[in-house]
Order: C-alpha cells, then sequence, then structure tokens
C-alpha cells in the first residue's frame, strides 16, 4: 500500500484512540518513512529537517497569543462576557410563573444565543481580513462566555463548527488578508508555475460552489445536529487568571482599538507594497509596541504578558511544528506523487471519477498536513497537467486543486482550524479535540466540500 496513505491512517487512528496529536504525527511519520523505504534513520532526518519549517509559524503564533493577552488585559472580553450574564439574569428574575413572562423570557434567551453565534460567527471572518489575527481570537473570546453557554445549555460542538466555517471558507472563498495568500500568493501562483496561464480567472468564481458546500454544512450543523440543548457542569468563569487583569478603562479600551487597527493597518501596507516577510509576525510586534509604549500594558507586567500569550499559543505551535516534520516525511518518500498517479491511472479518461479521485487525494494529504497552505504547492505540480490532459477548463482546473487543498483543513487534528476551537471550548475539560472538534468539522465541512467540488469540476 502507498505509504502516505499509511501514515495518515495511522495518525488519524491513533488521534481518535486519545494518542496526543503530537505523538500521533510522530508515529505516523516513522511508519509511513520506513514503509516509504527511507528506514529508520532516514526518516528521522527527514522529520527532524521538516520542523525547521514550523518555528516561523511557532513564532507568529507565540506573538499573535501575546497580542491577543495585551488586548484582553484591556477587559473587553471579560466586559462582555458580564454585560451578556447580566442580561440574561435580569431577563430570569423578571420572569414570573406567566405563561406571557415565560414568552418574553424565551425570546430573550433565543436573542442571547443566536446573538452570540452570530458575533462569534463574524469574529471569525473578520479574524482572517478585517482584524487578522488568525486563531488568537478564540482564547481571547471564547473561555468568558462559557459560563453562558452552559447557562443556554448550548452544544459547543456547535460552536466549534461555527468558528471553524469562519475560519477555513473565507479563505479559500475571498482573496483578502489570509485569502489573499491562499488564493493569488499560493493558488494561483503555483498554478502559473506548473505550466497553466491564469490571467483573466476570477478566483472567487472558481471557488464559489465549494464555498457554498461550506455554508450547506455550517447549516445543517446549526439546524439539524447539534440544535438540541446539551448540559454541562457549571463552573467559574473560564477566564486566565492575572495581575495584568484589571477592570476596563476608557483609556485602555481605546488603545486596544488603536492597536488592533495599526495590526491590521500594517499588514494591509506590507502585503500590497510586496513584502516578502511575514506580516502577520510584523503586525503582532506592531501592536505588542503600541501596548508597551502607551503604557495600557506596564513595563512590569510586559513579561508576565508575553508569557501566558505564549502558553496559551503553545500546544498549537508544538503541533504545527510536527506537522511540518510529518509533511517532510511524506514529500521525502516520493508516494504523494505515486498516489495521484495511482487514482489517475484508475480513473483513466474518466473526468467525473477523476476529479473525484484527486479531491481525495487533496483530503489525505491535508489531513496528515493539517495545512491547507502547505498542500497545495506539493499537489499543484502534479495535479495541473493531468487535469490539462483530462480536458479539464482552467476555471475548473483551479477550482479543482483549491477544493482539493482546502480539503482535510476542517477536520485534520493537526490543524489550527480545528486546534482554534478546542483552545478555547476545553479551558473546563469538558469539550474533547477528536470527538467534540476534529470529528463534528470532518463530518459537517469535508463532506459537503467534497460534494461541491466535484459538482463545480463537472460545470465549470
Amino acid at each position: 500500500m502507498n505509504s502516505v496513505l499509511i501514515s495518515v491512517i495511522v495518525m488519524l487512528v491513533l488521534a481518535v484512540l486519545r494518542v496526543h496529536v503530537v505523538l500521533s504525527l510522530f508515529i505516523g511519520a516513522l511508519v509511513g518513512g520506513t514503509i516509504g523505504g527511507l528506514g529508520f534513520d532516514g526518516t528521522m532526518l527527514a522529520f527532524q529537517d521538516g520542523l525547521s519549517g514550523g518555528a516561523k509559524i511557532a513564532l507568529s503564533y507565540a506573538l499573535l497569543g501575546a497580542f491577543a493577552m495585551a488586548v484582553a488585559s484591556s477587559g473587553l472580553p471579560e466586559m462582555l462576557a458580564q454585560w451578556l450574564i447580566g442580561k440574561i439574569n435580569h431577563e430570569t428574575d423578571e420572569a414570573s410563573d406567566s405563561a406571557y413572562q415565560l414568552r418574553l423570557h424565551r425570546r430573550a434567551t433565543l436573542i442571547a444565543k443566536w446573538g452570540m453565534i452570530a458575533g462569534i460567527l463574524a469574529m471569525a471572518i473578520m479574524s482572517q481580513n478585517l482584524i487578522p489575527v488568525h486563531i488568537a481570537f478564540i482564547p481571547l473570546l471564547i473561555p468568558p462566555l462559557l459560563p453562558i453557554f452552559n447557562k443556554l445549555n448550548i452544544d459547543r460542538r456547535l460552536i466549534a463548527c461555527v468558528i471553524t466555517f469562519g475560519l477555513v471558507t473565507t479563505y479559500m472563498f475571498l482573496p483578502v488578508g489570509f485569502g489573499a495568500i491562499f488564493l493569488n500568493g499560493i493558488l494561483l501562483k503555483n498554478i502559473n508555475t506548473a505550466g497553466l496561464n491564469t490571467d483573466g480567472i476570477n478566483v472567487m468564481v472558481a471557488m464559489a460552489i465549494p464555498a457554498l458546500g461550506m455554508l450547506v454544512g455550517l447549516l445543517i450543523a446549526i439546524f439539524f445536529s447539534y440544535r438540541k440543548p446539551r448540559s454541562y457542569t457549571e463552573t467559574a468563569p473560564a477566564v486566565q487568571e492575572s495581575s495584568t487583569f484589571t477592570e476596563p478603562s476608557r483609556y485602555r479600551v481605546t488603545v486596544a482599538l488603536v492597536a488592533i487597527i495599526a495590526t491590521f493597518g500594517i499588514q494591509l501596507f506590507m502585503m500590497s507594497a510586496g513584502f516578502k516577510s511575514d506580516s502577520l509576525l510584523v503586525g503582532a510586534l506592531v501592536g505588542l509596541s503600541i501596548f508597551m509604549v502607551t503604557g495600557a500594558v506596564k513595563w512590569n507586567e510586559a513579561d508576565d504578558v508575553f508569557t501566558q500569550g505564549m502558553k496559551m499559543m503553545a500546544m498549537i505551535g508544538f503541533i504545527m511544528i510536527s506537522a511540518q516534520g510529518f509533511a517532510a516525511v511524506m514529500n521525502a518518500t516520493g508516494d504523494v506523487t505515486s498516489l495521484v498517479d495511482g487514482a489517475s491511472n484508475l480513473f483513466s479518461g474518466n473526468k467525473p471519477a477523476a476529479a473525484f479521485a484527486m479531491l481525495i487525494v487533496g483530503l489525505i494529504v491535508t489531513m496528515g498536513i493539517g495545512s491547507s497552505f502547505s498542500t497545495l504547492p506539493i499537489i499543484t505540480t502534479i495535479y495541473v497537467p493531468l487535469c490539462l490532459s483530462l480536458g479539464f477548463s482552467p476555471l475548473a482546473t483551479v477550482s479543482i486543486i483549491g477544493t482539493a487543498g482546502a480539503l482535510g483543513d476542517a477536520g485534520s487534528p493537526a490543524s489550527d482550524s480545528t486546534l482554534g476551537p478546542t483552545s478555547g471550548l476545553n479551558v473546563d475539560g469538558q469539550h474533547d479535540h477528536i470527538r467534540d472538534s476534529v470529528i463534528p468539522t470532518f463530518l459537517h465541512f469535508n463532506i459537503p466540500l467534497l460534494v461541491a467540488g466535484w459538482i463545480a469540476a463537472m460545470v465549470l
């Protein structure tokens, strides 16, 4: 069997059996590398070389965590949570046994529930472009809201699906912020490099049908799968305890808003000016500097803010570093190419079957690597000539490759699109990463995206 396929299966099975994701990635890489002919020593060397590729990712996430903690020190998340709790408690206290009052209470509860869900979805979408902090907003915003989720009996699997939808669909459809990197900087650039001219292709048109598939999955999660109440153990408000958290003041809130705008502005400037350095990393540094210079974060509290922010994102950083090692082993075996070739030969000349096979291979690769951004360069050089030989249009080719790259980001144990929601929803130990984040997002997004991507390949 193909070593890449085996390594991904081993990694996923171990993760489902509650083996830690870092260890699952390492063991999966060892098994795949050994089967792929690298031997133990060769596999270890490839894995170690790949680890260096995750260093920049880990540093970016650590700085984003520190920036998120600095924003949290302004008191905004706690203020929002307390306001919402106060509104719900007020409605509860005023409700009597009368049917009219009970109807008012139910209506207020529904407004609070759907208002929070819509707000979380909006924040997840904006985290990819308008306020490009990526997943750093999750441990900042979600933990203070957990007592409200518990009070309203909201199924946290629903919240995980909402966040993951906002994170993934935004970058795979809107060419702004992270979407500009994914769609223009990686997808179209690699397709051009592989020999297909993409001039005149509207990437949003190419990815519209796959994005609709993601929307269908979200609606199923909201209105069918997780609409029923789910009870959780009542706990104290899940917020970070630190001397850096003080009562919010107008000055600190203003500084937080200025820092967010500056972080966004510097990233837009760097991307539009063509800078090759990591705009996300620079933006986080600028935002942190504003907090320090203005005194919104005191110098004697800076170490505490940095330490807590880095701790908050450290686990995600380690998993992403391990995923880079896993990806290096898969590349070193050379079996990604044979996996694609085997799939194409199996369905030679059959466009519908070939499109489905390419999407499945993309799903397998991304599930293992945990990053759509890393999958695209691996598959594009193989998929472009394959699509051209099968007669797919340039627009359909872009759609197939973009969808194949995005498939597996939702639902991968090593993806920040699932690790992020878990980091916020599991602070009280009541949200399992695999069963409550990975499996729900896999079922609700990968299956509809697979179907929608296949439809796009056939009609475009």
